[in-house]
């Protein structure tokens, strides 16, 4: 089975610092050409939001102040044109192609200076910054000089202002440098991070200038960077072809603001600062979101990745993608057919569900692809000795503020915890190493919910490092696990809890000792019962685990786990609607009454109920998936051999078998056609040999089709 589900992918964007640009097209006219340039120019000469450059500043307002030269000039050009009534030469296509490209650069330059959440990577890289201003000024330069006659003195004005462009844009180009204190502040980080690789603890003043200097000196301006920089070394890892001292130097800023955070601020946010200003409006909106307008009209969850479809009506991305898939191309709100299956993101409602989340006290989910996971397993080793040491660094502090700070320190570093271990395993392996897990288990009957939440979140992220499940059992917390998913605090604590139990449950040792707890097993089962989708789920697939332990069967079934999976199968058929995730949960609650079937007890259990297996019969005739039909094959089979003449009777009646089994054995897998022809040629068997018919048919027509 799947492990717990995870859905979404971050979406691609340009890399920082690189500057495509797309030449004009050689037939274009000057015309066009010259409007396209107008609207470039006065986008980069619009410098107002230069204030909060944390590096270039000088340089960048040269380049602005050059750029309005260029608008002027170029309008002085246009103003000309129309006066004369004359058109544009077609010889001044190449030179104004020429400085399309160059304010193109331009304007993605200002772009990724002046770029919030960047500042620490744009100041670390100002000399690289710096060098591609003074080529696109140098471009700018040439690009003005070719220009036709014609066109560089249209006018006594053009003439004059296309002077002032290239003597400044020359002079731009030979002198444009990083300011003094860019180069200090870098200095200041490069410092920093060699304590790092030493192992030694940074100077506080030194790290606290470098913020102030980058306008990250609070906890979120940390957070919001340190972000970017995740971000930015993920999408590395996917895409490959990575520059190593690249991901060295960002692994290391990562390592620098996680320590930042971690140890120079006390709260996640001060009452004055910009976040505490963002989290209050949050709070006020949950006030009138009704939380019941952002569900999937599919799923009746809470979207994750709301998407819109071409009908207008907004869908659970998953959900929406699920449906189409299978075949159905209405929407299902109106009825209405597709006319095409783009989703289009809904931003504003991702939004709005985000906040909510967030004045819940809940971190709103980040669901990451494979091609992510596997850049996530590529973080097991440190890009570098400054990162390890200020991962470690970072890692002995929290575990020092879990184990012995005050209440409102505990809850920060619980909070610290979860987002550390998050996406990027070296982290999970200092948490370990440091000791975490014993003080999350301890935190685990805070009777502070926020703080419960993020350490069972934080305990999840750890167990899916093999030493932090080691730590986990070897500090007692399986039980601790199990009363988590009875009676944590919140919901999304409850679903975390079981996912735990699944990754603990990839280790048969640990399954054993699972299944010996008394609770283990019916919490799983009453949570998959009972629970909302995701801890639905998570208990199915945590149980699945289980099963691998002999033992776990008898508790299982005499749990009520065939009745709870029987709920979920023959809900399906009563919702109806493929595509929802109810169909997931049935595929998942086949291969769970399959597993439990390879036992007697299991077997009869299910055969028990003739419902059960008439939906189990139509679920091999429906189900799409061939995994899924392979479970069902293998589930019918065990009842045929444990359940006896009985059940090959029962089997035997329902007309829609046969054609079920014929068809899985003409595609299904080698494992599906074996047990497909063994229930095939056992029903023959039964009412051929066991059960012969009273008198011979009358004609020869009839004949027993060996498979």
């Amino acid at each position: 089975m799947p492990p717990p589900h995870e859905r979404g992918q971050p979406p691609s964007r340009r890399r920082m610092l690189a500057l495509p640009a797309v030449c004009p097209c050689e037939a274009i006219a000057p015309a066009p050409l010259l409007a396209s340039l107008l609207s470039l120019a006065a986008d980069a000469a619009a410098g107002s939001r230069l204030g909060a450059l944390p590096a270039l500043r000088g340089a960048a307002r040269e380049a602005v102040r050059i750029a309005g030269l260029l608008l002027a000039f170029l309008e002085a050009v246009r103003d000309a044109a129309s006066d004369d009534g004359a058109p544009l030469p077609e010889a001044a296509v190449l030179g104004l192609s020429e400085l399309h490209v160059a304010l193109q650069k331009l304007r993605l330059l200002l772009a990724d200076c002046g770029r919030k959440g960047a500042r620490l990577w744009v100041l670390m890289n100002a000399e690289t910054a710096a060098s591609e201003l003074r080529v696109v000024m140098g471009s700018v330069a040439t690009a003005v000089e070719v220009l036709p006659e014609g066109v560089a003195a249209a006018s006594d004005e053009a003439r004059e202002l296309a002077g002032m462009v290239s003597a400044h844009a020359w002079r731009a180009a030979a002198r444009l440098r990083p300011d003094l204190e860019d180069g200090r502040a870098a200095r200041g980080v490069r410092s920093v991070l060699a304590r790092f690789a030493g192992g030694a603890t940074p100077d506080a003043e030194d790290a606290r200038h470098v913020l102030a200097r980058v306008g990250a000196a609070t906890w979120s301006g940390c957070a919001e960077e340190a972000a970017f920089l995740e971000a930015e070394m993920l999408e590395r890892l996917e895409t490959g072809g990575e520059d190593d001292n690249d991901l060295v130097l960002i692994a290391g800023l990562l390592a620098f603001l996680l320590y930042c955070r971690v140890v120079l601020f006390d709260r996640i946010d001060d009452s004055d600062n910009k976040a505490a200003a963002v989290a209050r409006p949050a709070a006020r909106c949950a006030a009138w979101i009704n939380p019941e307008a952002l569900q999937c009209p599919i799923t009746l969850e809470l979207m994750t990745d709301p998407v819109t479809v071409a009908t207008g009506q907004t869908y659970d991305r998953a959900s929406i993608k699920k449906w189409i898939k299978s075949g159905c191309r209405t929407c299902p709100v109106t009825g209405e057919r597709l006319r095409s299956a783009e989703l289009v993101p809904n931003a504003a409602a991702r939004g709005i569900i985000e906040q909510l989340l967030l004045s819940r006290g809940v971190v709103p989910p980040h669901e990451p692809s494979g091609k992510h996971r596997c850049a996530v397993d590529r973080t097991a080793s440190p890009f570098g000795a400054a990162a390890a040491g200020g991962a470690r660094l970072a890692a002995a502090f929290l575990v020092a503020r879990l184990s012995r700070g005050a209440p409102e320190q505990q809850r920060k570093a619980s909070y610290e915890a979860r987002k550390l271990s998050k996406r990027n395993v070296f982290y999970r392996a200092c948490l370990v190493e440091a000791g975490a897990v014993p003080w999350l288990l301890h935190l685990l009957s805070s009777a502070d919910a926020t703080v419960q939440d993020n350490a069972v979140a934080g305990l999840l992220n750890l167990s899916k490092h093999p030493a932090g499940r080691a730590a986990l059992v070897e500090a007692g917390g399986v039980g601790l696990i199990v009363d988590a998913v009875n009676v944590a605090g919140r919901v999304e604590a409850r679903q975390n809890a079981a996912a735990v139990l699944f990754y603990l449950s990839s280790n048969p040792e640990y399954c054993e000792e699972i299944s010996r707890i008394p609770e283990a097993i019916p919490t799983l089962v009453g949570l998959a019962r009972d629970g909302a989708y995701r801890g639905r789920k998570n208990a199915l697939v945590s149980l699945y685990g289980l099963l691998q332990c002999a033992d776990a069967h008898g508790r299982a079934v005499s749990a009520g786990a065939v009745a709870a999976l029987a709920g979920l199968l023959l809900g399906s058929a009563a919702v109806g609607g493929g595509g929802s995730e109810g169909d997931d949960l049935a595929v998942d609650a086949v291969a769970l009454l399959a597993r439990l079937a390879e036992q007697p007890a299991g077997a009869r259990a299910v055969a028990a109920s003739s419902e059960l297996v008439t939906r189990l019969v139509d679920f091999l005739g429906e189900s799409a998936s061939r995994s899924a039909r392979e479970h069902c094959a293998s589930l019918l089979a065990a009842l045929g051999r444990h359940g006896g003449d009985r059940v090959l009777a029962l089997l035997g009646k329902l007309p829609a078998l046969m054609p079920a089994l014929y068809a899985l054995i003409a595609d299904g897998t080698p494992q599906a056609v074996r047990k497909a022809r063994w229930l095939v040629n056992e029903i023959h068997q039964h009412y051929e040999q066991r059960h012969p018919p009273a008198a011979p048919p009358a004609t020869g027509d009839h004949r027993i089709i060996r498979v």
